[in-house]
């Protein structure tokens, strides 16, 4: 009986201490199929599955902004088996929600912001400006709206910032449901002005029949390197990103977090990966483990005093 007993423990013990991972990952996405936000996850789950050796399932979870597929995520498992693949409205959902049914700073670990895109600032190419001090002229004298992929977004919140908090102007924010929606809007000239991340406007930028007239980056685009920023233009204090990042469930152990840390900054490396990237008008931006959890927590604290701010509200 006694060796019985201590072969099961032998047996457990050897279960218990397999490598992480040693079965499927899956990985939630808080936004529909087709998106950057999806892309970037699928094109991830692929190169993560070869550095793993076990397949990443992608599962669309939508709901609530996002709301849902986090606290689902955050009630999980803390064995690395469970992921979530979100958008940089991770850290503005807390203060835009009353109830958003997570805390970022306690409930999950981040475990790499992928990517990031700036947010630009278009009209119409049929719209009477071509600088942001036109538009804002135009904006001061006419009543006007303007387009973003969704309340809450940080295109919503860098337009709020710049038109109602900068400007003091008296203009409309009309949500879309997405990005491309958006762009549709403003292409169609209802309303004649957006601010979306880079990849939703972009073609229609290149081809002629959007006008972006300032982007929130540090530094100007490469994509579009005669659009300045808007701290060239004097706007200090709006570096602002939408950006794309992993999540696991607090508790999650330190070594399973680095292992995946590890393996998206080595996915994100890949050529192919890069060129996809590179097309969608995303910079890569992943970063060690720790350095990545201060700059999630500066992201939390930041759209916090943003959304307080401009008095952003979920429409």
């Amino acid at each position: 009986m006694r060796f019985l007993a201590a072969l099961l423990l032998l047996v457990a013990g050897a279960a218990f201490a397999q490598p992480y991972p040693s079965k499927p990952i899956r990985l939630t996405v808080a936004f529909p199929p087709g998106g950057p936000t999806d892309i970037i996850a699928r094109l991830l789950s692929t190169q993560l599955g070869e550095a793993l050796g076990q397949p990443v399932v992608v599962e669309n979870k939508v709901g609530a902004s996002g709301n849902l597929a986090t606290g689902e995520v955050a009630k999980a498992a803390p064995d690395g088996y469970t992921l979530l693949l979100h958008s940089s409205a991770y850290a503005v959902n807390p203060t835009l929600f009353k109830n958003p049914g997570y805390d970022p700073v306690k409930d999950l670990t981040a475990v790499s912001v992928v990517a990031q895109q700036a947010n630009i600032i278009v009209i119409n190419a049929s719209f009477p400006a071509k600088s942001l001090e036109e538009l804002r002229q135009q904006v001061m004298k006419d009543k006007l709206a303007f387009a973003s992929p969704g309340a809450g977004t940080t295109p919503h919140l860098t337009a709020e910032n710049l038109f109602h908090v900068r400007w003091k102007a008296d203009i409309t924010h009309v949500p879309f449901k997405g990005a491309g929606p958006a762009v549709a809007g403003v292409l169609g000239g209802q309303p004649p002005i957006g601010c979306m991340a880079g990849s939703g406007p972009m073609s229609n930028i290149k081809s002629g029949k959007l006008r972006a007239l300032a982007v929130s980056s540090a530094k100007r685009l490469a994509q579009l390197p005669d659009v300045p920023t808007l701290e060239e233009l004097g706007y200090t204090d709006m570096q602002d990103y939408t950006w794309v990042g992993v999540f696991a469930p607090a508790g999650t152990p330190r070594a399973v977090a680095e292992k995946l840390n590890a393996a998206i900054l080595k996915a994100v490396q890949d050529p192919e990966m890069r060129k996809r990237l590179d097309a969608l008008a995303f910079e890569v931006t992943a970063a060690p483990l720790d350095e990545t959890g201060r700059y999630v927590r500066s992201e939390v604290a930041k759209w916090a005093k943003v959304v307080k701010a401009t008095g952003a509200k979920v429409d």
